[in-house]
């Protein structure tokens, strides 16, 4: 019996080491399958990725006066520009910052018009915020008097669903929302209240500060994923002062470049199948609606 025990053991051994080859050779050809199907590495084409940087208002039509009396046009364009340049610096040499001289309701038609026929991949327009009037209060400033709130202070972001692109307009929210607040920044929950009766409006992303504002034109009729900042309010007196430093325009800046860059990293293509030469200089819409090289004030 013993030597019969033996005598079968050798087949099988034999048998035993094929079968294992067989599964290791199997289990290689299932890993390389398994390589072979996953999508190449995606990384953000920076110089392809055109962002439109939206200036709020109009020199005609300023928007809102700040506590000191200051416009809010000043405001806008001055960060907004800042905004430009973070972009163009950080590789998105096709960013361009868009001003219109048409006033509201045919301006704000325009402005998404332009944008569309840009056919641009993200538009940001860049606002700062006041409250009803409401909730405004008067105070004596250099001798003349100005009307001022201390009530709220914060950014708020803003989005619509009405928006072609509903969920990447969230998508890129939550990212500068993010990206605002991991700089220290924090966002206003004031639209949350009933004091601001018809101006309340849903806190979409309560982690971000992303509402939700249907009506807004430029958000509305744009084709491409889009937002509406509100850097903060300049009716406040304190934060007033801080949304004038350069200090502040620099953060917020490198919020919106850091957010832009996550955005395009998860919405492009794989590298190899684009390649575009960077052009040396931002983009400029001007009024007259055509695009030309323009350098930016800092």
């Amino acid at each position: 019996m013993s030597k019969l025990r033996h005598a079968g053991t050798a087949p099988l051994v034999i048998i035993s080491m094929l079968l294992l080859c067989a599964a290791r050779h199997s289990a290689r050809s299932e890993e390389h399958a398994l390589l072979a199907a996953k999508p190449a590495r995606t990384s953000c084409q920076r110089a392809a990725f055109r962002v439109v940087v939206d200036v709020g208002h109009t020199v005609e039509v300023p928007g809102a006066l700040s506590a000191r009396g200051v416009p809010e046009y000043s405001f806008n364009l001055r960060l907004a520009d800042e905004v430009t340049q973070a972009l163009v610096d950080a590789g998105f040499d096709k960013t361009v910052r868009l001003i219109t001289a048409t006033a509201p309701w045919p301006g704000l038609v325009e402005r998404a018009a332009r944008a569309n026929s840009m056919h641009a991949d993200l538009f940001i327009s860049i606002h700062h915020d006041s409250v009803p009037d409401y909730l405004i209060e008067t105070w004596d400033y250099e001798g003349q008097q100005h009307q001022f709130s201390d009530r709220f202070e914060g950014y708020a972001i803003f989005i619509s669903n009405d928006n072609a692109d509903r969920k990447g307009s969230l998508e890129f929210g939550g990212l500068l929302g993010k990206e605002l607040q991991a700089r220290g920044l924090r966002y206003t929950s004031h639209y949350t209240l009933p004091v601001m009766g018809k101006h309340r409006h849903e806190l979409v992303d309560a982690d971000a500060g992303v509402y939700r504002y249907d009506q807004l034109m430029v958000l509305r009729q744009t084709r491409m994923p889009a937002v509406l900042l509100e850097a903060g309010s300049i009716v406040n007196r304190q934060e007033e002062l801080q949304l004038a430093s350069p200090d502040r325009r620099a953060l917020v800046s490198a919020a919106v470049a850091a957010a832009v860059e996550h955005f395009c990293a998860s919405h492009s293509r794989p590298s190899s199948d684009r390649h575009v030469k960077r052009p040396s200089s931002p983009i400029a819409a001007t009024p007259s609606g055509h695009a030309d090289s323009a350098s930016l004030a800092r």
